[in-house]
């Protein structure tokens, strides 16, 4: 019996070795995920599918593509890995003659990177696998052995003043970030009705954007007075809104008197220094007796098993290099934070929406 158990040990043993080896593998191509669906985007590949639709073979893919000449075989297999991917679906009961043709067709993921939809993260995706964002990850590690923001390591500025001086840049970023507020601009106006309802006055929508957040707040709720804060560079590409004053400035000198302030996903790209200078300056604006401060924002769960749980933690390594000390936070680092700038926390609303963001409401202490 003991040399049995022993070769029972020993097959358990490499098994698992195989496993973890297997697991590094999957880790060191993993980019490859990302950058095969990045091309799929950058190709509308999903646009010219759903245009069509039905199903379409890869020559009649690569018929609708902007190119003379595409490479068929290329596009075989980044669809293959897609497919795999269960970002699209293939068909391969079809046939011409004797040759099987698969066929190629979308699933409720690829429905999501349609660039032409109201609801679309194709240009989200695209925002975040941006080369520059993608290069200053390869700084982490000097980052953590000096210290620093890895994106200035990699570039000798922030990534904000970055932004700011390439135009092209900046209008894509704004639009990916539009793109991603979209899914959850209905939660956060159904999640919060009491209190936009309660609501009288003024609310500044600090760091947002083009205006798209308090625009959809202004609509459903049209007795509030709606302000979009954001950088005179966003601003000005920003379009117009009923019931909405766009406002060139900055968060971290003066925020204009409001009844009521709101951010969505901006206190994350800070560190707690940056947050705390932010939110003594709304602690200025509002009233101390009815002034509000209302952050939609991620609570971070370390170990949570959600749908976006992971994606979460992935977001918060990008906010750590790409961002000047951005991180995602747990519901006791929030209350604490808030509490250091003068704040009470009245309530936790938790939307069941993409990132699974929250609704944190604090008032003056």
């Amino acid at each position: 019996m003991g040399s049995i158990d022993l070769q029972l040990e020993n097959v358990n043993e490499d098994a698992e070795l195989l496993k973890a080896h297997a697991e590094v593998y999957n880790h060191l191509f993993a980019y490859a995920d990302t950058l095969a669906l990045r091309a799929a985007i950058d190709l509308r590949i999903a646009d010219i599918i759903h245009s069509h639709g039905h199903p379409m073979s890869l020559s009649q893919i690569a018929s609708k593509l902007e190119s003379p000449s595409p490479d068929v075989t290329c596009l075989a297999r980044v669809m293959r890995m897609l497919v795999r991917k269960k970002i699209f679906t293939v068909d391969y009961n079809n046939t011409s003659g004797e040759e099987i043709v698969p066929l190629y067709g979308l699933t409720t993921t690829s429905m999501w990177l349609l660039h032409d939809q109201d609801l679309s993260l194709a240009p989200m995706f695209l925002t975040f696998t941006h080369p520059w964002i993608i290069s200053a990850w390869f700084e982490i590690s000097r980052s953590i052995k000096e210290g620093g923001t890895p994106f200035e390591k990699a570039y000798g500025q922030s990534f904000w003043e970055r932004a700011a001086e390439d135009p092209e840049f900046n209008t894509m970023f704004n639009t990916g970030m539009a793109a991603a507020t979209k899914p959850a601009l209905d939660a956060v106006v159904k999640g919060y009705k009491d209190g936009f309802s309660e609501l009288k006055g003024t609310l500044i929508d600090v760091g947002g954007g083009i205006g798209r957040m308090i625009a959809k707040i202004v609509k459903a709720y049209p007795h509030i007075k709606g302000i979009n804060l954001d950088l005179p560079h966003v601003v000005a590409s920003a379009p117009q809104h009923p019931g909405v004053t766009h406002v060139g400035g900055d968060m971290f000198k003066e925020i204009p008197n409001a009844d009521a302030i709101i951010f969505k996903s901006i206190l994350h790209d800070w560190t707690d220094e940056h947050c705390l200078k932010i939110l003594k300056n709304c602690k200025k604006a509002v009233s101390q007796s009815k002034g509000k401060v209302i952050i939609v924002d991620v609570i971070l769960n370390p170990d949570g098993k959600g749908l976006f749980d992971d994606a979460v933690i992935g977001c918060d390594l990008w906010l750590m290099a790409d961002c000047v000390g951005g991180k995602e936070r747990t519901e006791e680092e929030w209350r604490k934070l808030l509490k250091e700038a003068g704040f009470t926390t009245l309530n936790v609303i938790r939307l069941p929406t993409i990132m699974s963001l929250s609704i944190i409401e604090a008032v003056p202490q």
